[in-house]
């Protein structure tokens, strides 16, 4: 490789514009008037490399000879990995109750109460998503014990979903948020209520047993290859077992990397608050909630 290093017409080693990138291997400039990409195993950048700060899309990953660049494609077969578990992954609801209880310990104690739908295995979840809507019939009797001559303003639905990973890692911090906002509005909330094997469904059933006016869902969404942990917020004005999807709103892609826990809790207060008033959800309701715009100081991008 050093025999190149005083060559005109083939690429120096020593030579400053070539870099090594997050690929780990060496980057030619493109720019350059002479370049031996085959000799020294370099990598093309795309002109989109500049975007790639802005997106966790997998945009400008470069080239190696006629394929992409080694860590590319180990990072694409890491995250199918991480999706692949995030399904299969089964809720740990003993962890999710410890969470819940240090994220509310500065409130009044909650009930968790825990129930399951008809969907009793992963499997069962996977192939009969009629199942995962259907609450098993302990279940039933444990909600309509505790929804017995009461009544509640809003209940909040736990469930493991897609993502059970997505439940564990956002839920308390969202659940906790929440409650704060509940408590100011004078809202009567019901006692928690943890679902495992649930579809979004499953959380209509809930709410009518708990003779609850306002349902909001929190269920772990399906994994896309960057963003297995993404949580879905499902809300419903007076739901009940006929309900539809007509009827629902959603805010989608809560998580670290997504929409913010505060801006999500916000947006869903400011959807309620108006659903409670015209007593509407779903294709009834227009979210018109501002969602905050970026922060102005990161550099702008620049079309190349």
């Amino acid at each position: 490789m050093a025999e190149y290093a005083n060559s005109k017409d083939k690429l120096s080693t020593t030579d400053s514009h070539d870099t090594d990138d997050e690929t780990g291997h060496k980057v030619i400039d493109s720019n350059k008037d002479n370049y031996n990409t085959a000799s020294q195993g370099g990598v093309h950048l795309d002109n989109w490399q500049k975007l790639k700060q802005y997106t966790d899309a997998r945009i400008a990953l470069g080239r190696a000879g006629t394929s992409i660049p080694t860590k590319p494609l180990l990072n694409f077969q890491l995250d199918h990995a991480e999706a692949k578990d995030a399904v299969l992954q089964a809720l740990d609801s003993s962890y999710l109750k410890q969470q819940l209880s240090k994220a509310l310990s500065k409130h009044k104690t909650f009930q968790m109460i825990e129930v399951s739908s008809q969907a009793s295995t992963k499997s069962d979840y996977l192939k009969r998503p009629d199942w995962g809507r259907l609450l098993n019939d302990e279940s039933v009797n444990t909600l309509k014990s505790f929804g017995k001559n009461k009544s509640y303003d809003v209940v909040i639905v736990i469930g493991d979903g897609l993502s059970a990973r997505a439940i564990e890692e956002n839920a308390p911090k969202l659940v906790a948020e929440l409650i704060v906002l509940f408590e100011e509005q004078g809202w009567e909330v019901a006692p928690l209520v943890i679902a495992t094997g649930s579809r979004v469904a499953l959380g209509d059933r809930v709410a009518e047993h708990l003779n609850a006016k306002m349902l909001v869902m929190l269920i772990g969404e399906r994994p896309g290859l960057s963003s297995p942990d993404s949580l879905g917020i499902y809300y419903t004005w007076n739901a009940t077992s006929s309900s539809n999807d007509s009827m629902r709103n959603c805010i989608s892609n809560v998580r670290s990397a997504g929409l913010p826990i505060k801006v999500a809790a916000s947006r869903l207060l400011a959807l309620m608050i108006k659903s409670k008033q015209i007593q509407l959800s779903g294709v009834g309701i227009k979210d018109e909630q501002e969602t905050p715009v970026l922060n102005q100081n990161k550099p702008t991008i620049q079309l190349l």
